[in-house]
């Protein structure tokens, strides 16, 4: 199986920060939904990546709507002898046959236009799908699974809290049909609690922020992917709102490796924060990529307003450093670098 380069280095840096805890998935049969995504094809790479450095002998099983497109967007993966692609929708999950030892649910639709046109589709997607993962998990008595959550949960953060910590119990408008996605990983996480206590379920839980590296796309939502592109094609980097929101960018090599960590090592039904606490404001961001790609120029097409503290989305990452001794080892700048380069080709 060929990986695309540069993607090598950073597979054998996930290794390199996950190296202990690769024996505890010899011979597992691991299932993943979201395969497709951002953080599925990371986790996917890296698993396959494992399993040929230290031959795990692991099978891996992923559950897509569109085998087919999976196969013309990622061939290096699908043409791996030790993955197994199923069709099928977590809105109705199917019945799979065989053992089971380990899950990663991640399936779901994070697009801004289906939160906009069906957020009644959105939520039922989180919630009826984690739902039967959770029940496959128990009926497969798996080992171990994850649930990919996210920081939207926590809804609004306060300008005074610097770093939202996993502790601190605010939540978003749940009257908002914008808050569908919010809302529908918080009832998911409730779900992961029940079954961790009810039925012994051992799933972690992800918190999710923002990030970069390969496979972001860069035509969607993400304000970091739109300036690298943006920039890439020789700018200027438009920043449409005012550029005051304050956000952080885990690298994609951390983010896996604290996944795989979680996965395996996580408290059952506790959350864990997984993202960056280095805090930059979109128009800093701006910047930042506009100076590392090439001296390229940004423009920020609103006016912030001074009598308002701006918004924040960057979290504490207290817990997953205690407890599981985790910390960022990539830079912002290295990741833009890194991700403008496997974007080039």
């Amino acid at each position: 199986m060929r990986v695309p380069s540069p993607l090598n280095s950073d597979l054998s840096e996930v290794l390199g920060l996950t190296e202990s805890i690769w024996p505890e998935l010899r011979g597992a049969r691991v299932l993943l939904t979201g395969g497709t995504g951002f953080m599925g094809c990371w986790l996917l790479e890296s698993l396959l990546y494992a399993n040929r450095r230290f031959d795990l002998g692991v099978k891996a099983v992923v559950l897509t709507r569109d085998p087919a497109a999976f196969v013309r967007r990622l061939p290096h993966l699908a043409e791996s002898p030790v993955l197994q692609l199923i069709q099928g929708d977590v809105l109705r999950f199917p019945a799979l046959d065989g053992d089971f030892t380990h899950l990663i649910h991640g399936a779901t639709d994070a697009s801004a236009r289906l939160l906009e046109e069906n957020p009644r589709l959105m939520f039922d997607t989180i919630v009826s799908g984690t739902r039967g993962a959770l029940e496959f998990a128990h009926e497969k008595s798996v080992k171990r699974a994850l649930f990919l959550s996210s920081g939207a949960v926590y809804g609004r953060q306060p300008p005074e809290l610097q770093h939202v910590s996993e502790e601190w119990s605010g939540a978003p408008d749940c009257a908002d049909p914008r808050a569908a996605y919010a809302e529908g990983k918080r009832a998911a996480e409730t779900l992961c609690a029940i079954f961790a206590r009810q039925h012994g379920v051992a799933v972690s839980i992800a918190r999710c922020f923002a990030f970069v590296g390969p496979y972001l796309k860069l035509d969607a939502h993400f304000a970091i992917g739109n300036f690298i592109r943006d920039a890439m094609a020789g700018g200027p980097i438009l920043v449409r709102g005012d550029g005051s929101p304050l956000r952080s960018y885990l690298y994609a090599t951390d983010l896996t490796a604290w996944n795989w960590h979680l996965l395996l090592r996580g408290d059952p039904g506790v959350p864990f924060n997984v993202g960056s606490e280095e805090a930059v404001s979109i128009a800093e961001l701006a910047a930042e990529v506009g100076q590392v790609l090439g001296g390229i120029p940004f423009h920020v097409k609103g006016h912030a307003d001074p009598s308002r503290e701006p918004e924040r989305y960057v979290p504490s990452t207290k817990r997953i450093r205690t407890r599981l001794g985790l910390s960022q080892t990539v830079s912002l700048r290295e990741g833009i670098l890194r991700t403008a380069a496997w974007h080039a080709g």
